[in-house]
């Protein structure tokens, strides 16, 4: 049996009011200042951004449940960061022949196949891995809110092996030989990234973190001035 990756992204959970984006650009502007971009202009419509994000209830049993449908070694490595192309590095060191992922995208890349040939993204990085022949199956178990459908990727259903499995169809006991766990912090609200930390912690696995420090959510504490500089960048 082959080593597998379980890899995760913490927008499984969330419904996103952004979810139909397919940009993959991630800094600091995308991850912090258009939080408060966004939550500024809704403050000025008299609404308040928290409300149109939720978070599914399936976070409070997903590691009793990962741990029931697979079995994790007894030497697997974690890694939490903030972008998912990491996913793609570990696959690679780890030598997995198969990616179980859980997220709101599929991130086999946007645009049809021609879209394999960009570099390695948060939006494209499970098609390259099938692409470079990295792995040879793909399993994506789309979170609660997803807006994608498998037959958006037709062309890559078509030449990869590629599964949409819901959580029971998923074999018992496949063993996991590496875990991925991303905030995606340009998808995912600043404001739950206590709930993120708390997440990581109940998974009960020492884990190494790449690039992926919690964000401080304090619009009320930010001067007119600051209010002005981020509506207008």
């Amino acid at each position: 049996m082959g080593n597998s990756l379980l890899s995760i992204d913490w927008d499984y959970f969330i419904s996103l009011d952004n979810q139909n984006g397919s940009s993959c650009i991630e800094n600091e502007r995308t991850i912090n200042d258009l939080w408060y971009k966004r939550y500024f202009q809704l403050k000025a419509q008299g609404k308040d951004i928290q409300e149109r994000y939720e978070l599914s209830n399936e976070v409070d049993n997903f590691w009793r449940e990962m741990k029931e449908i697979f079995e994790f070694d007894s030497h697997i490595h974690v890694y939490v960061s903030d972008s998912h192309a990491l996913s793609y590095k570990i696959a690679h060191e780890f030598n997995c022949d198969d990616v179980y992922l859980f997220d709101a995208h599929s991130d086999l890349g946007y645009g049809g196949l021609p879209s394999l040939d960009f570099e390695l993204n948060c939006a494209n990085w499970l098609g390259k891995l099938l692409k470079n022949n990295e792995v040879d199956e793909a399993h994506i178990v789309y979170g609660p809110y997803t807006a994608e459908k498998p037959e958006y990727f037709k062309q890559m259903n078509k030449r990869f092996h590629i599964e949409y499995p819901k959580l029971n169809d998923l074999q018992p006991k496949e063993k996991i030989s590496a875990i991925h766990i991303c905030r995606s912090g340009a998808w995912t609200p600043p404001w739950l990234d206590e709930k993120f930390a708390e997440f990581i912690q109940k998974m009960g696995i020492p884990y190494t973190v790449v690039d992926c420090q919690l964000r401080k959510w304090n619009p009320s504490d930010l001067t007119y001035a600051d209010q002005v500089q981020y509506l207008i960048e």
